[in-house]
């Protein structure tokens, strides 16, 4: 059971690992001296300790105490307990989701295992926004795909943000950094996947021709600025685009992976076709 701690002082250095969660650059070197991440909102804490997160300590405003009961008598780790106003000195903002978790990081996922038994997979190369991250992960979990891969410098899926906005997919989706990102698209085709590359460049078929019997399919996301290398792009096995109406000639990072994942998802006909 969690050691219940009230805290009357913000500077308490056990709160250490929960200081300035809105400087990004800070907390990205703090959580990687620490070799923790932080989760927020009683939801969100809840999926990452049933996911077999261990957690370093609790903080909360009394008020959330009650909703969390069960998940802190599964863990000795303290939990701090602060007035709200306290909370938001400690953090640099007001946290109206009440409770937050400093978690230890989880050792890292090698993309042979990511992609052992997956049949739909998305890869993402670049994208530095934590807010189209965590919704890709959400969204790649509830359209049925298995797993996901990024390049070196995508943004930390563990970060807090994502995590929100995820609604904790990230702990139920597993994915890996490729630290080998100009050999990954080798990796993929011995793995035996087809790579189909999301891009509004000419040429592009549309995506709803994709053949619905493809067994294991990579589906590959670029960033909002530059979109995908060349070598991602043409490289790809495919090339496909969502067909746009209007003046609008694309969608944001995010929502083309929602939209795309829904096309791509393991259907039944699907399935049937990839035992054809």
């Amino acid at each position: 059971m969690a050691e219940i701690v009230r805290v009357d002082d913000a500077g308490d250095p056990r709160l250490a690992d929960y200081v300035h969660l809105r400087d990004v650059s800070l907390r990205q070197k703090l959580e990687a001296e620490h070799g923790v991440y932080l989760a927020e909102g009683e939801k969100v804490v809840r999926r990452a300790v049933e996911a077999g997160h261990r957690p370093a300590s609790f903080l909360m405003a009394p008020r959330w105490l009650e909703g969390l009961t069960d998940v802190l008598d599964t863990t000795d780790a303290p939990c701090f307990v602060l007035s709200e106003q306290a909370i938001e000195h400690v953090t640099g903002f007001h946290v109206h989701r009440g409770a937050l978790a400093s978690l230890e990081r989880p050792a890292p996922t090698s993309a042979s295992e990511v992609l052992a038994d997956a049949r739909r997979v998305v890869i993402m190369e670049d994208l530095s926004d934590h807010t189209n991250v965590g919704a890709i992960f959400r969204s790649a979990a509830a359209l049925g795909f298995d797993g996901i891969l990024m390049s070196p410098r995508c943004a930390d899926p563990l970060y807090r943000r994502a995590i929100k906005v995820s609604m904790g997919a990230v702990f139920r989706l597993p994915y890996a950094r490729l630290d080998d990102w100009y050999g990954a698209p080798d990796l993929l085709r011995d793995a035996g996947f087809t790579t189909c590359a999301l891009t509004v460049g000419n040429g592009a078929a549309p995506i709803d021709e994709v053949p619905s019997d493809i067994e294991r399919l990579a589906l590959i996301v670029g960033s909002e600025g530059h979109g995908l290398s060349e070598r991602w792009e043409h490289g790809a096995d495919l090339r496909v685009t969502i067909p746009m109406a209007g003046d609008i000639d694309s969608l944001n990072a995010a929502a083309s992976v929602a939209v795309a994942c829904w096309q791509l998802r393991p259907t039944p006909a699907r399935r049937r076709g990839s035992r054809s």
